[in-house]
C-alpha cells in the first residue's frame, strides 16, 4: 500500500499519523509512505526523525479578525490555499498513493482536497471531541471520516463517519509496569501521582503544585512532577528543599513508558494524552488548556468526566480545588479503581487497526 499522510501544526495531528504508518509497517502493509506538511510547522522537526519521506507546501490559516488587516490576510490565505492545492496535486501525481489520510491542520486541507478532486481514496481522522475547521470542510469531499469521540460524529456526514479511536492508543495499550520510576529516584512499588502540563509547561498548574507540596509531603504516596523545560529552573528555585517523596523534572522522554506505573495522572486534555490514558485505563484530573481553538481541550475533558474516567479542574479553579481534589483521590483507592475501570472502557486498544480497516473500505469503494 502506498500511503500519503498529511497533518500539521500540533502533535495531536502529527503523532496519530506516525502511529498509523508504524502499524502499517508492523503488519507489512506499507510499500511506501510520504508525509506532506509545512516547512515551519512542528511536523518539519518531528517527521524526518521517524525515517518518513517528507515534502512541504506553503499554506496558512485564516484570521478571525474582521478588521482591514484581517481581511487582507484572508485574501492572501485564499491565494495560498489555491497555490497549495496545485502543489499538492503535483506531489500526489508524482507519488501515486493508493490512499491519502489527513489528520488535521491547514496543510491537510490542501492535500486532501487535491486528492479528492483527483479521485484518489481519501480518509480524514478527527482526534478531538470538537470538529476542526479543516476536517469539517474536507468531510464534504473525502470518502471516509474516522473519529475518536462519539460526541463529534454529528459534525460529519453520517454515511461517512466511523468511530475508530486514536491511533496513538494502540501504541501504548500493551505496555506493562516497568519500574522506570526508579530513574527519577522514586520507589516503583509506591503509589504514584504524575503531574505534567505539556512539553512547554503550564505556569498556573506549576504554581498550584508548588502550593500543594506541604500536602503531598504528608501523603503516603509519591509525586513525579514535570514542569516543562522553560519553567524548570524557576520552579525548583521556588520549591526549595523538596519532600523526599517528590521528584521534579523538566520533561519526561517517552512518557508512555512511565504511565503504567502511575496511580493518578494530572495533565492537559489534548487528544493524544487522552488516547494514551484511556488505552491504559488511567484515572485523571484534567486541567484543559484555555489557549486552544474552540476550547476543544475543555470539551475533550468534559467528555471523559461525563463517563466517570476523569475530574475536570479548570485553570481558574486551580487555587481552590486542585490540592483537595488530588489528595482526596490519592487517599480513596476505591474511587480511583472505579475511575480506572471507566477509563479503560473508553479506551480503544486496536484503534490503528480500525483506522486501517476504514482505509481499506475507502479503497474498495473507489
Amino acid at each position: 500500500m502506498r500511503v500519503l499522510v498529511s497533518g500539521g501544526g500540533t502533535g495531536g495531528h502529527i503523532y496519530p499519523a506516525l502511529a498509523l504508518l508504524d502499524r502499517l509497517k508492523e503488519r507489512d502493509m506499507l510499500d511506501a509512505a510520504l508525509y506532506v506538511g509545512t516547512e515551519h510547522g512542528l511536523e518539519a522537526r518531528i517527521v524526518p526523525d521517524h525515517d518518513v519521506a517528507f515534502k512541504t507546501i506553503d499554506i496558512q490559516g485564516f484570521s478571525r479578525k474582521l478588521n482591514f488587516a484581517g481581511i487582507r490576510k484572508n485574501v492572501h490565505t485564499v491565494r495560498l490555499f489555491l497555490s497549495a492545492v496545485r502543489r499538492a496535486r503535483e506531489i500526489i501525481a508524482e507519488f501515486k498513493p493508493d490512499v491519502v489520510v489527513g489528520t488535521g491542520g491547514y496543510v491537510a486541507g490542501a492535500a486532501l482536497y487535491a486528492a479528492a478532486k483527483m479521485h484518489i481514496p481519501t480518509v480524514i481522522h478527527e482526534s478531538n471531541s470538537i470538529a476542526g475547521v479543516t476536517n469539517k470542510f474536507l468531510s464534504h469531499y473525502v470518502d471516509k471520516v474516522a473519529v475518536s469521540f462519539e460526541d463529534v460524529k454529528s459534525a460529519f456526514p453520517a454515511k461517512k463517519v466511523v468511530l475508530t479511536g486514536n491511533p496513538r492508543a494502540q501504541q501504548v495499550a500493551g505496555l506493562e509496569p516497568n519500574d522506570r520510576l526508579s530513574d527519577f529516584g522514586l520507589d516503583p512499588k509506591t503509589r504514584t501521582l504524575l503531574i505534567f502540563g505539556g512539553s512547554r509547561g503550564a505556569p498556573r498548574l506549576n504554581s498550584a503544585v508548588l502550593a500543594s507540596l506541604p500536602t503531598f509531603a504528608a501523603g503516603d504516596y509519591q509525586v513525579l512532577f514535570a514542569t516543562g523545560r522553560r519553567h524548570y529552573d524557576s520552579v525548583v528555585a521556588d520549591a526549595g528543599k523538596l519532600p523526599s517523596n517528590v521528584a521534579i523534572v523538566p520533561y519526561i522522554d517517552h512518557m508512555e513508558l512511565v504511565l503504567p506505573d502511575v496511580s493518578l495522572l494530572v495533565s492537559r486534555s489534548g487528544a493524544t494524552s487522552l488516547a494514551e490514558m484511556t488505552a491504559l485505563g488511567l484515572p485523571a484530573v484534567l486541567v484543559p488548556s484555555p489557549n486552544v481553538t474552540h476550547n476543544h481541550q475543555y470539551m475533550n475533558a468534559k467528555s471523559l468526566e461525563r463517563s466517570g474516567a476523569a475530574i475536570v479542574v479548570t485553570e481558574d479553579e486551580l487555587s481552590t480545588k486542585f490540592t483537595s481534589t488530588v489528595n482526596e483521590l490519592m487517599n480513596d483507592e476505591q474511587k480511583l479503581a472505579k475511575m480506572a475501570d471507566d477509563s479503560k472502557r473508553l479506551g480503544v486498544p486496536d484503534a490503528t487497526d480500525q483506522l486501517i480497516r476504514v482505509m481499506d473500505e475507502a479503497m474498495k469503494g473507489a
